[in-house]
């Protein structure tokens, strides 16, 4: 098959660092000496560049100001997490290593602004980790539903267990035979992940929608469309 007719049917690694580190509230920082557990002081500009917002009078902030030339070697995870409670919640893991120096940006006075200089980024899923070039991450682009995924797959989980067990069909049988049940899991502009879990384990399945979306209005439409191919799949309901 040529280059030219391959579909992407799921976010490339560089898309999904940079989706992580956008909709997470939290992340973990360890420097040489501490570690901290940071909820709502990050923020990521269209180039992938990371800040964080310490307030002032914060440990991090004297340990930053301390460091020696005014460089704080430092480590950040962001764990993604499932918004719906299946088993296994954690779905990636993102590390970022690098240098935090204070950014010559304004800010509120009692809030010191460090700016990560990354040298290493990794991502890591399904029990493996990959290294990820910087210059892709910069290039890359936040999923368009990233900041919306959470509240979609909630609510599809409380209120549309038949849409769920609709899109089942489009999955092999034999990957449904001894589900207990199927949740979803991702959602993103390619497609969405549905899990099935047994009685020992689960196994993902990645349903492609048939045209990426461009916002989450467009999820609707690409929905109803995997329904109506899942309607002559004669695969028994899970």
């Amino acid at each position: 098959m040529a280059l030219a007719d391959v579909r992407a049917t799921g976010p490339t690694n560089a898309e999904r660092i940079r989706s992580v580190m956008s909709a997470s509230t939290s992340l973990s920082l360890t420097t040489g000496g501490n570690c901290y557990d940071l909820i709502a002081m990050h923020t990521v500009d269209e180039q992938g560049r990371l800040r964080l917002h310490a307030p002032a009078d914060s440990p991090l902030a004297a340990e930053a100001v301390c460091a020696p030339r005014g460089l704080l070697a430092g480590l950040l995870q962001f764990t993604d997490i499932a918004p719906v409670a299946v088993r296994d919640r954690i779905r990636a893991r993102v590390t970022l290593s690098g240098r935090l120096t204070p950014a010559d940006v304004q800010s509120a006075p009692d809030v010191l602004v460090l700016r990560l200089e990354a040298v290493r980024v990794t991502i890591e899923r399904d029990g493996l980790a990959e290294d990820v070039r910087l210059d892709e991450v910069g290039l890359a682009r936040t999923d368009p539903l990233a900041a919306e995924e959470a509240g979609m797959l909630n609510h599809l989980d409380r209120d549309h267990h038949d849409v769920v067990a609709g899109l089942s069909r489009l999955a092999d049988a034999r990957v449904l035979r001894d589900a207990r049940h199927v949740r979803p899991l991702a959602l993103d502009r390619y497609g969405i992940t549905l899990r099935c879990e047994y009685a020992r384990g689960h196994h993902d399945i990645r349903i492609p929608f048939p045209v990426p979306v461009r916002d989450a209005a467009g999820i609707g439409a690409q929905i109803d469309r995997l329904l109506s191919q899942a309607h002559g799949c004669p695969h028994r309901r899970p």
